[in-house]
């Protein structure tokens, strides 16, 4: 099949590796899987216009409201992938709440990372629960064998003395506002510093010379980083919110925060303890084994695929 998959792809985003790794596991299964930024596309005619202009069989979306509203009333069939942003933010919204539950009715199926997502989803669409499958994310981490830390932490102007404990937030300046708060903030804040977003196996090479990896997100859905972290055997120390708490389970497979303070004690807890350390290394390699095999996710969209011939 020659299949359409609609995300959000701002390079080295989450979003982005999720649907580059599906139309990897989409390419492997024999089919043709086209890439398309969500964003630059306005209205569900343009996308009608591109499916029929282009002959796809089919279509995927990762994001009820981003992705799956421009493909409502599609002649072609089509699936949807959950974002943590539908259930946990987009749900608020009356308008955008109308909007997926139109875009779930038309769906072939549906896919969420977690039980509590799905659950999340069905208590708003109640009629969709059936059609609902549960697939966490399936992870493989590609670290680079050599990182210099220097060259990054130079981009970043490293100009103080090195303190004994620092912290390096990466990633790409996804909202100008936000991006200007935080340098801001960290001019403040001797020992943090932002730096620019890198290549996947870069962030994984940077990744594993880290003690740990911080996750203070107050709104997830699965995230990557996490399990990543947990497949390179770095600790994970993460904010306590439903979609972490699906795949931490504290003090055994990583350990979770509710504020500053609890953060700031825990993390020198860890540091303090390197028993707990490799325990909770190990716990969680063998939860990433058992729970995100990536030959088992792509097996299972394969299989879900097969629904919209």
């Amino acid at each position: 099949m020659r299949l359409l998959l609609l995300a959000c792809l701002r390079a080295r985003t989450g979003n982005a590796t999720t649907a580059a790794r599906i139309q990897n596991h989409l390419h492997a299964a024999g089919h043709i899987c086209v890439l398309k930024d969500a964003f630059m596309y306005e209205s569900q005619t343009e996308i009608a216009s591109l499916t029929s202009t282009d002959k796809f069989d089919g279509a995927l979306a990762i994001h009820l409201y981003k992705g799956g509203r421009l493909l409502q009333g599609s002649r072609i069939p089509f699936g949807i992938i959950f974002g943590g942003t539908d259930v946990n933010e987009d749900v608020k919204c009356e308008e955008k709440h109308r909007v997926m539950g139109a875009v779930l009715e038309e769906a072939r199926f549906a896919v969420a990372f977690t039980v509590k997502m799905k659950e999340l989803a069905a208590a708003e669409w109640p009629d969709a629960r059936k059609k609902i499958y549960v697939q966490t994310q399936g992870i493989k981490t590609t670290p680079k064998e050599t990182f210099d830390w220097y060259r990054f932490l130079q981009n970043a102007d490293w100009h103080r003395k090195e303190p004994s404990v620092h912290l390096g937030i990466i990633g790409p300046a996804v909202d100008p506002l936000f991006t200007s708060e935080v340098k801001e903030k960290i001019k403040r804040a001797p020992g943090v510093h932002l730096l620019q977003e890198m290549p996947q196996d870069d962030l994984h090479a940077a990744m594993k010379r880290c003690f740990a990896v911080v996750n203070s997100s107050i709104s997830e859905g699965m995230s990557a980083a996490i399990l990543e972290a947990m497949d390179l055997n770095i600790p994970v120390l993460a904010r306590n919110i439903p979609g972490n708490a699906a795949i931490i389970k504290h003090k055994e497979t990583g350990l979770l925060f509710s504020n500053p303070q609890e953060f700031v004690v825990l993390s020198k807890s860890l540091m303090n303890d390197p028993i707990m350390e490799k325990e909770i290394v190990t716990r969680a390699k063998d939860y990433m084994k058992k729970h995100h095999s990536w030959e088992s996710e792509r097996k299972a969209y394969e299989n879900l695929v097969l629904r919209l011939q």
